[in-house]
């Protein structure tokens, strides 16, 4: 074993401090006033090869593969006090304390608040199977949250999580562990402190957290992170609040990457329909026309993989890059009456090759896959149908050649969206088998978890290489740190239950503080028998509040989950779906500003509201944007939902408009119909046409509670092209303030593009009393007491008492304007 027991020197080496133990030298540097990274370089060459990263302050070996992605930095200068028993590096804004012996590892945030501190004997170790820790405290009443994508409870606190890509079908939501992803991120947020952390372990190796499951009368309450091997590279990431934690983060790893409208639309899909013996494209086409008789709207198709199904020696088998023509008798013709139908495609593309396939020797020959240990022959693992190769996507020559591949036989057909699955290569038994790690050669055991990574990074770049000017959509299961700059995600092949429809909520949020806003999981359940009517209800009610909305299933009793499997349902889903697209400005605003900031879409209540530690374990109820708590109905048979709504925040209910003070838990009646869903105060949501107002496709509805002051940032763009990355896009800021019995709402734009919403409906609700006054720039509108005539002006205001709103409606102005209304009480009598 090696253990780092004590100092033996404190030395500067430019902008990092190099610290020499008993055990292995240790590394600090400043990224950033708020990033401060330690490593402990078990490997001894401290070797710069990161794909995770997109922000470095160093040269690194890997910085031409990524290119134009990565940003370097300057380091943070730093100020060293030997104080003798303790160093101290300053930063600007960040303190490491080193203590000397017993060796320990502090980090001060700029108020002195203790970020981090090892524990002393256990902090940084190396065990007899050559495996890395890092051990430090945390107290008792902290919280954990994030870690990617995990079953369970949103709080990780008292559990033990193993990162282990599996592909994990029908999977159990409280307790599998673990799923797709590989993402060694977490915050800790402080229970008596309210101060979150964030640590991001950086490495590739499969690797577990305890969480203070273990205990020990020796050791105080602790952490230990341990990996497979690698150093241990920890960047520790000031708050205090966990929505800096998590920019900070997404600074490091990479923004979600900004795709297309349609991705935020309903996205169909079935393993049955490419499975049919023949004619599978028209059957595609006619779940589309189905969809669309029934007034469903409908933005994509993802394909499963059954088109790629050929005879071989071995039977039927799934062989990438090749069409079943009799399913599919001409793919770039379906592909245009997809196309024509307004609907993006996504086939299904994976990357094993069973030996059984028809082009298996060529792509030996050109070298795409991962080598056995022993002999530079393509390993051998399980896969799907059979034995097969994994292709090397940490070998450039191999990401030429899957490119090419990939263009000539998907992208070519007509589509600019491509789905990858099965990227977990889990099924690589000898974790010793080669890969390439771009000319320095690796195992599978270190490199396995970056291939779904590096798969979406090809397959976004032969998009944007056709030249097209399309938006690239790429859907992958698996991903490692980072994976939102390329793809949106979804939690795998779920279960049918009740269960799942709960538990996948809390996965969803733990994702969403792990950097990778867009994603959701399938609705209605992936695996096992159909739905039944409440539970698809309920799903499809809360799906359509996910980022990632697709209802998509191999149900094991030879039904299909479709919109309308249940007649007596019907129109309940389609209000659901209906209400997804009236949110659609909202959603992909929202998008946008993940694109920007990192921000989740979905956001834990812990994070929205972090002063009120009532929220700290809510993994049902979730927040919208900073506007909309929505809290879903999850249990069968519920006559009644009971919400707990924050503490120093106000609501009211969306649909009835009753307000309600936080702090306090209400209880609503609910049937099958009901969407609990609650409006902040403050909060500003942008919707589209529809609605029982008299707007329309070209009116901008937005509805807004002026309890308090509020801001929001309305983005468009074409939502296809990427014309949005040459500026041509709309930023409206909407800033809402009341004061003197006034609220104003004024609008300032910034770019060229020009918006299709012609029209503005403002809804703003008042419960108290009507305007007595509404004007836009100063020019006063007309008060109409009539609903008839209001919905058949272009200018004018009116009161609707059932809805206790005022509703505003006026052409949109091209520029920058103000709307007020005035609530003063006017004393008709005594005038």
């Amino acid at each position: 074993m090696r253990i780092c027991r004590r100092v033996i020197a404190v030395e500067g080496a430019g902008a990092w401090t190099r610290i020499r133990t008993d055990g292995v030298e240790v590394r600090v540097v400043f990224v950033t006033d708020d990033v401060v990274r330690l490593r402990a370089g078990f490997d001894g060459d401290f070797e710069e090869a990161s794909y995770s990263l997109v922000t470095t302050a160093w040269e690194d070996r890997l910085d031409a593969v990524l290119g134009d992605e990565r940003v370097r930095v300057e380091p943070m200068p730093v100020e060293v006090e030997d104080a003798g028993d303790v160093v101290r590096l300053r930063g600007r804004r960040l303190t490491v304390e080193v203590l000397r012996d017993p060796f320990v590892l502090r980090v001060l945030d700029v108020d002195g608040t203790v970020l981090h501190e090892d524990v002393a004997g256990l902090g940084w170790r190396e065990d007899l199977n050559a495996r890395r820790l890092h051990t430090h405290r945390f107290t008792p009443g902290d919280r954990f949250y994030g870690f990617g994508e995990k079953t369970g409870p949103l709080d990780k606190a008292g559990h033990l999580l193993t990162m282990s890509p599996s592909d994990a079908m029908g999977y159990d939501p409280d307790r599998t562990d673990s799923l797709y992803k590989h993402i060694p991120f977490f915050v800790r947020l402080g229970g008596e402190s309210r101060v979150a952390v964030g640590y991001f372990y950086h490495g590739t190796y499969e690797c577990e957290f305890d969480l203070g499951r273990s205990r020990s009368n020796y050791w105080p309450p602790h952490v230990t992170h341990r990996s497979d091997g690698g150093d241990i590279d920890l960047f520790v990431i000031a708050g205090p609040r966990i929505r800096d934690v998590v920019r900070r983060y997404t600074g490091l790893t990479g923004r979600p990457v900004m795709l297309p409208r349609a991705a935020l639309g309903y996205l169909g899909s079935s393993m049955y329909y490419p499975e049919l013996p023949a004619a599978c494209d028209e059957a595609v086409l006619g779940f589309v026309d189905t969809a669309r008789a029934y007034d469903m709207p409908i933005d994509g198709f993802q394909l499963s993989s059954g088109y790629t199904q050929q005879e071989t020696e071995a039977g039927l088998k799934r062989c990438v890059f090749t069409w079943n023509h009799e399913r599919f008798p001409d793919p770039a013709g379906f592909f245009a009456a997809m196309s024509e139908r307004g609907i993006t495609v996504s086939p299904n593309v994976k990357p094993g090759v069973l030996l059984v396939h028809p082009d298996v020797e060529e792509m030996r020959r050109a070298g795409l896959f991962i080598r056995r240990a022993d002999a530079d022959d393509p390993v051998v693992g399980t896969w799907w149908g059979g034995p097969g190769h994994f292709v090397d996507f940490t070998d450039p020559v191999a990401r030429t050649e899957w490119a090419r591949r990939l263009t000539a036989h998907v992208l070519e057909m007509g589509t600019a969206s491509v789905w990858n699955d099965n990227c977990e290569y889990d099924s690589i038994v000898d974790l010793d088998a080669r890969c390439s790690f771009d000319g320095r050669g690796g195992t599978v055991a270190r490199l396995r978890t970056v291939m779904a990574d590096l798969m979406c990074r090809v397959t976004h770049e032969a998009i944007r290489a056709r030249g097209d000017d399309r938006r690239p959509f790429v859907v992958c299961r698996a991903g490692h740190a980072g994976i939102q700059r390329y793809a949106q995600t979804w939690s795998g092949d779920n279960a049918t239950s009740w269960e799942s429809l709960r538990g996948n909520i809390a996965t969803m949020l733990g994702m969403s503080l792990s950097g990778v806003a867009n994603n959701g999981s399938d609705i209605g359940g992936f695996h096992g028998p159909a739905p039944g009517p409440e539970l698809f209800v309920r799903w499809v009610q809360h799906g359509v509040f996910q980022p990632r909305f697709s209802i998509h299933s191999v149900n094991v009793d030879n039904t299909v989950t479709e919109p309308w499997m249940y007649s007596a349902q019907t129109d309940r889903i389609r209000r659901a779906i209906d209400l997804r697209y009236a949110l659609m400005p909202y959603l992909y605003s929202l998008m946008a500003r993940a694109h920007r900031t990192g921000l989740p879409i979905v956001e834990p209540m812990c994070s929205a509201f972090q002063h009120d530690p009532v929220c700290d374990t809510e993994g049902v109820d979730f927040m919208l944007g900073d506007a909309l708590l929505v809290a879903n109905v999850v249990e069968p048979g519920a006559a009644t939902r009971r919400v707990y709504l924050p503490a120093g925040e106000e609501f009211v209910d969306l649909w009835t408009r009753r307000p309600y003070p936080g702090g306090e838990v209400v209880e609503l009646p609910v049937d099958l119909d009901s969407i609990p869903v609650f409006l902040r105060a403050g909060g500003i949501v942008p919707m589209a046409g529809g609605g029982a107002d008299g707007a329309d496709e070209q009116t901008l509805r937005l509805v807004c509670a002026p309890g308090c002051d509020g801001d929001f940032e309305l983005y468009e763009d074409d939502g296809v092209s990427l014309e949005h990355e040459r500026g041509v896009s709309l930023l409206t800021r909407i800033a809402m303030r009341t004061a003197d019995d006034e609220t104003i709402l004024t609008f300032t734009g910034e770019g060229p593009f020009e918006s299709p919403f012609t029209r503005v409906l403002l809804d703003v609700v008042a419960t108290q009393r009507a305007p007595l006054w509404v004007s836009v720039d100063g020019d006063p509108l007309p008060h109409l007491l009539d609903r008839r005539a209001f919905e058949r002006c272009e200018r004018g205001w009116y009161y609707s008492q059932t809805r206790r709103s005022a509703l505003v409606r006026y052409p949109r102005p091209r520029g920058d304007h103000r709307v007020a209304l005035s609530f003063r009480p006017f004393d008709m009598i005594g005038m």
